[in-house]
């Protein structure tokens, strides 16, 4: 007979196996910062953009449709003015 409760041992953690978020390719600093997300000012709702955004584009908020110029400062922080 078989020793143990039936079940498959237990799976070892490995705290590095799996990330929620990989980091993306080419992670760049500053001006250069490249953003896949942002809460929208005027509504509060999340945009996911899968292509990316960075500094100087134009962005559009899926929810309540207002146009946003895409900023970045030195310190690879972003601020949206509407456009």
């Amino acid at each position: 007979m078989a020793e143990g409760n039936g079940y498959a041992p237990d799976m070892p953690y490995d705290p590095h196996g799996i990330d929620e978020d990989p980091p993306d390719a080419g992670d760049k600093k500053g001006k250069r910062r490249v953003f896949k997300d942002f809460d929208c000012p005027t509504c509060s709702a999340n945009n996911p953009y899968d292509d990316g955004f960075g500094d100087g584009d134009e962005i559009l908020c899926y929810y309540c449709g207002t146009e946003f110029k895409v900023m970045v400062n030195e310190e690879g922080r972003l601020r949206l003015r509407e456009s």
